[in-house]
């Protein structure tokens, strides 16, 4: 996940507009291409997110009176890191662009949509 984290620091937050025909290039489908970026973003989601929950639960403080709210600084920390970091998406479409991300078809799935 530490990868992932680091990638992710370097990348411009920011949507930028992206070749569509480069996209469609990798798998000669524009729609499969996008599948698989956004199964890709679903996982690093899913990752990013129990990461945090992780590291936040760390810093937990329990009390059973309503009354005590603490503000912990190292959770506000860590809450702003995660917040800073580039939408899965992003990370997902900039690693399928880059070649890093590896996929295949289940070979029984391909032929029972050919008949």
């Amino acid at each position: 996940m530490a990868d992932i984290k680091t990638k992710a620091q370097g990348l411009d937050p920011n949507l930028k507009a992206r070749d569509v025909k480069s996209l469609a290039a990798v798998t000669g489908n524009i729609y499969e291409s996008l599948s698989i970026v956004s199964k890709r973003s679903k996982q690093l989601a899913v990752d990013l997110k129990h990461e945090l929950h992780n590291k936040l639960e760390e810093f937990a403080v329990t009390s059973d009176t309503i009354e005590e709210i603490t503000e912990n600084k190292e959770q506000i920390e860590i809450s702003k890191f995660y917040e800073r970091l580039p939408n899965p998406s992003i990370i997902a479409t900039e690693e399928f662009v880059n070649g890093e991300i590896h996929s295949h078809y289940n070979d029984r799935h391909r032929n029972n949509n050919r008949r």
